[in-house]
């Protein structure tokens, strides 16, 4: 498999040109031309550009001072905060960028046009599925301090999902506590996925002791559904639960969530009756491990 995905990578490289330093034929390597698109006709802040392209600090003001050499760009600090940086093109580099934009289209054109019409569908189904699993392989999921501004941008996401999609709202005073000394180590944890640097899911564990752990604040945004992130968010708090002494996972939840509802039954959870008192739950689940010689299947 590693062997294929290296075949992959050297055959797409090559096609797309990403070789040449003279990209598009263009007095340009790719890496300043895509940083010249990605800047676009409104700015863009020099960290966001940074974690949208998963590119060194050090790399990324070197591609910035090119694009400022050859007058394409320009970058300025805020007025408000001498630590934000934002770059934008001057009159030469919007030009420049649609001339990248037309032959990109070209270079598009090229490689469809050899094809046959079955053969053309089947090759957009098989990019935008390569796409997606692309995507789905750079989010990363870490242990995170539930007090990190990461964390509390999920909460809010999460906070307001509920409110929009629950019958009379939400308010997470009335809800059962998962605060944050609950989800922080040994009493609990907090996982948060991120993609590109930005928080685009989480997922929380609360032990009791010997007693059953509770999963908690399961959310996924809505931009990464679709990829598969939830099921490993669960599958990774199941791997935490797995070095503690607990057999036993508990969760409720909300008859609106369809889709959360559907990942914990094809993950072996069972409905039970319910174990608490939480007043926006309508289903209660469980799941109970079985540790058999060192290990810990579901």
């Amino acid at each position: 498999m590693v062997g294929q995905v290296r075949r992959f990578n050297r055959t797409v490289t090559q096609r797309i040109g990403a070789l040449s330093d003279a990209f598009l034929s263009r007095d340009r390597p790719l890496g300043q031309a895509r940083l010249l698109w990605e800047i676009g006709p409104d700015g863009g802040d020099v960290r966001l550009l940074r974690s949208r392209l998963d590119l060194d600090s050090g790399y990324l003001s070197r591609l910035l001072r090119s694009l400022e050499n050859d007058g394409l760009a320009v970058v300025e600090q805020s007025g408000a905060d001498a630590r934000v940086r934002t770059a934008h093109l001057t009159e030469s580099g919007r030009a420049e960028r649609a001339v990248l934009d037309q032959r990109s289209d070209d270079g598009a054109r090229s490689i469809l046009g050899p094809l046959s019409p079955r053969q053309r569908t089947r090759l957009i189904a098989a990019m935008a599925e390569v796409e997606r699993l692309l995507v789905a392989s750079a989010v990363q999921i870490a242990v995170c301090d539930p007090r990190h501004p990461d964390a509390r941008s999920c909460m809010r996401a999460y906070f307001s999902e509920l409110t929009r999609r629950f019958d009379g709202g939400f308010d997470p005073a009335r809800s059962i506590s998962a605060d944050d000394a609950e989800l922080t180590p040994p009493a609990g944890l907090l996982l948060v996925a991120t993609l590109h640097a930005e928080p685009v899911g989480c997922g929380a564990l609360k032990f009791h002791d010997d007693a059953p752990a509770e999963i908690k604040r399961m959310w996924v945004a809505p931009a990464v559904r679709g990829l598969g992130l939830g099921r490993r968010l669960l599958a990774d708090l199941e791997t935490h639960v797995a070095a503690s002494r607990v057999r036993t996972l508990r969760l409720e939840t909300n008859r609106a969530l369809d889709e959360a509802i559907g990942l914990y039954r094809a993950a072996g959870y069972r409905e039970v009756a319910a174990f608490n008192d939480e007043p926006y739950a309508d289903h209660w689940f469980e799941k109970t491990f079985v540790r058999s010689a060192g290990a810990f299947p579901g």
